[in-house]
């Protein structure tokens, strides 16, 4: 199913001594002391009527924009920060990973999707745990919660880039050579989103608001930093799978030169050899020793001696070399 496809689906909890329910339409009239998250799935481009009244109008379009990248901007007394993490299921398009986006106020959180996030399960885990009380905790667990589901994929396309280099020696060098572009563009695809994650992240842990306490900046740095680490990952498996597919293209004009010299040097000693059997076999009188019985295999041994002639001169000349 297409994101367009999706049915929207809203989902509200809130979080005052224990985590319950909450209608959707009652977030905007909910004035308890607890923590409220509206978190919604599917969302269309440009329909206003998605977002809760209190979302900020700049904001409210940020939330619905059909191409987003990692940021993170300070709007009134809120926060505005744009993620993007492994999806539940595979994607279909070029942008590999699923972007959330998050309105962040001290004692409410409005997030909003197109497909469902991996990481969204853990951060649900954390907010029934009673570990999550304002803004802050929110965005400090779901930044450690997409980086988390995404080190794995990231660690992996280098084992697969390890499995490649250990297989240009004895491998078949053309599947190996569309193998390691895949990967290189999946890394080129990644690093794009991965980046920007840590900036972003790096941006809220700075703002200056006090419902992000110095525990939460510190789980934002350092799910910044793993950010970074993946960043720095993706560009050395780019450049390896770069390299590697130089080698692989190196190692398929050597192995064509070598054809080539092959198929060039049989011709050569074949050459003299169909000149004298093309001379010995024309259709005319007065060809030498045409009537004696010993004239083919004369013919044969001469031929013979021709071909190791040719063969010495190579060898002399150092063709035959690799």
């Amino acid at each position: 199913m297409s994101a367009e496809d999706r049915p929207i689906v809203m989902r509200a909890l809130v979080s005052n001594g224990g985590v319950s329910e909450l209608p959707p339409a009652s977030v905007a009239d909910y004035r308890g002391d607890g923590f409220v998250w509206l978190h919604i799935d599917g969302t269309q481009d440009d329909d206003l009527e998605q977002m809760p009244g209190y979302v900020p109008t700049l904001a409210a379009r940020a939330l619905l924009a059909g191409e987003t990248r990692p940021r993170c901007d300070e709007i009134e007394e809120g926060a505005l920060i744009n993620l993007r993490g492994t999806g539940v299921d595979a994607t279909l398009d070029s942008d590999q990973l699923v972007s959330i986006r998050v309105w962040v106020e001290g004692k409410r959180v409005t997030s909003a999707s197109r497909r469902p996030l991996a990481a969204l399960a853990s951060v649900e885990g954390a907010m029934r745990a009673g570990r999550l009380l304002d803004g802050g905790d929110f965005v400090a667990a779901l930044a450690q919660a997409i980086s988390i589901e995404l080190d794995p994929d990231i660690a992996d396309l280098g084992d697969q880039l390890d499995d490649c280099e250990g297989q240009v020696d004895d491998g078949d060098i053309y599947p190996l050579r569309r193998r390691i572009a895949v990967l290189r563009s999946r890394a080129i695809a990644l690093r794009r989103f991965v980046a920007p994650d840590r900036d972003a992240l790096a941006s809220m842990a700075q703002l200056p608001f006090d419902w992000i306490s110095t525990e939460d900046r510190m789980h934002l740095r350092d799910a910044a930093d793993r950010f970074a680490r993946m960043a720095e990952e993706l560009e050395a498996v780019r450049e390896r799978a770069a390299l590697l597919h130089e080698q692989l293209t190196d190692m398929r004009a050597e192995m064509i030169d070598r054809r080539s010299l092959a198929i060039a040097v049989t011709a050569f000693i074949f050459l003299p050899l169909t000149f004298i059997t093309g001379l010995l076999g024309m259709n005319v009188e007065g060809i030498p020793f045409a009537t004696q019985p010993w004239a083919f295999w004369g013919v044969v041994g001469f031929c013979v001696v021709i071909a190791l002639l040719v063969i010495g001169w190579f060898a002399v000349e150092r063709w035959l070399d690799d």
